[in-house]
């Protein structure tokens, strides 16, 4: 066993080959409404929770991206009446 690779078995081809444009946009729709039926939904609650996780997070990040840009220029203006 030691050594030796594992080879993944190819995937089995559609027998059909699509025609043309439309049976291929068929297929499409027809994949993706069964996906559709495997994804897991939030609850009204779950999702106004995680709404607010990301209004918080970008109050956040504004106000520490304003701070930074101000001490920034501060800086910035500081150095130049220094130097000029």
């Amino acid at each position: 066993m030691e050594g030796e690779s594992v080879r993944a078995e190819p995937t089995v081809e559609k027998s059909e080959p699509r025609s043309g444009p439309i049976p291929s946009l068929r297929e499409y729709i027809k994949d993706v409404r069964v996906e559709m039926t495997k994804v897991s939904w939030p609850t009204r609650e779950e999702l106004r929770q995680h709404t607010m996780v990301v209004i918080v997070m970008v109050v956040i990040v504004a106000i520490f991206t304003g701070a930074v840009d101000r001490a920034l220029s501060f800086a910035f203006e500081a150095l130049l009446k220094l130097l000029g």
